[in-house]
């Protein structure tokens, strides 16, 4: 199993607990072997923290302007990934419910300064909503 962090956007987040999946293939982060040759000194939770933050920026890249500003990323386990380049995987069978472990994102509609300027959101933590919790986001 790999643990990846897919980057949502509210209309998905809504079909993945309406429909319990989200089809394939679908853009992820993980820790890589390339992210791992690339920064030795890291240790693992560096390499997932890293992974998480550039799922979270992607996530806000894709939100459509009529969406709130909030990071939505699904934390999950997953069979079969196809790497990419630095963090970036790809998810050829999608997301099932049964993998995911939760999703992690912003309690609050970053303000507009901060929602554009990934470093100022790099500073606000993450929640981390178990697969009970998730509706609350919706």
């Amino acid at each position: 199993m790999t643990r990846v962090y897919v980057p949502l956007t509210l209309d998905q987040l809504r079909r993945l607990v309406a429909e319990r999946a989200l089809p394939g293939p679908l853009a992820a982060h993980a820790v890589t072997e390339e992210l791992r040759q690339e920064w030795p000194d890291g240790d693992d939770e560096q390499w997932e923290y890293a992974a998480l933050m550039a799922a979270a920026d992607d996530s806000l890249a894709a939100r459509p302007a009529d969406e709130p500003a909030r990071r939505l990323v699904a934390a999950a386990d997953v069979n079969r990934v196809e790497p990419g380049a630095g963090t970036q995987v790809q998810l050829p069978d999608g997301l099932a419910w049964r993998g995911l472990a939760a999703v992690l994102a912003d309690a609050a509609d970053l303000a507009p300064d901060v929602a554009g300027d990934a470093e100022a959101a790099a500073e606000v933590d993450l929640g981390w909503f178990a697969t009970q919790e998730i509706e609350t986001l919706l």
